[in-house]
């Protein structure tokens, strides 16, 4: 698909086919997007987490109660370590969330790309999840997203509202 094409096609799905799973070389393809996604000085501070097995995702679903997100076949999150991200000398920012945002991005677009839905979900109880995945006190996730297929007969929307590029744009 023409990149621009992409971007302006990608939506946020809240519709998922539980029985219909995604083929492992799509997986493949997906998560080689992430990992090639830029990160400050090249640290690479994250993981790629697919929940697949029922046991995790009855664990991993309790985070986040809408009901289209228990029916996804496979959650995705992008798990990074703060002790691993580049921290700014002069005033101590961390780019973990900035690289972790970066990766997402890339893995979203790469799932439209192979028609393979997603939504971004930062509304999620971070403790619940952390105790699902068991994380360590130095790890992070700050978004999820839901992968699968859209249940049949569904049709995207399309409708994407957003401001005109004369508000948000400043050529100086």
């Amino acid at each position: 698909m023409e990149f621009y094409d992409l971007i302006a096609q990608r939506e946020s799905i809240r519709n998922y086919d539980p029985d219909r799973k995604v083929a492992p070389d799509v997986l493949h393809r997906i998560l080689e997007a992430g990992r090639l996604a830029p990160s400050a000085v090249n640290f690479q501070p994250w993981q790629f987490w697919v929940i697949s097995s029922a046991e995790m995702l009855d664990k991993v679903r309790r985070c986040y109660s809408r009901s289209w997100f228990h029916d996804a076949p496979h959650i995705l999150a992008v798990v990074g370590d703060l002790s691993q991200a580049w921290v700014r000398k002069y005033d101590g920012y961390n780019s973990l969330e900035t690289d972790l945002a970066i990766a997402m991005c890339h893995l979203i677009l790469a799932a439209e790309n192979e028609g393979v839905a997603t939504c971004w979900i930062a509304a999620f109880q971070p403790d619940l999840l952390k105790d699902a995945l068991g994380l360590k006190e130095n790890e992070r996730v700050y978004a999820i997203t839901p992968l699968g297929y859209p249940k049949q007969g569904f049709t995207k929307k399309n409708a994407k509202q957003r401001k005109p590029l004369d508000e948000i744009v400043r050529f100086i």
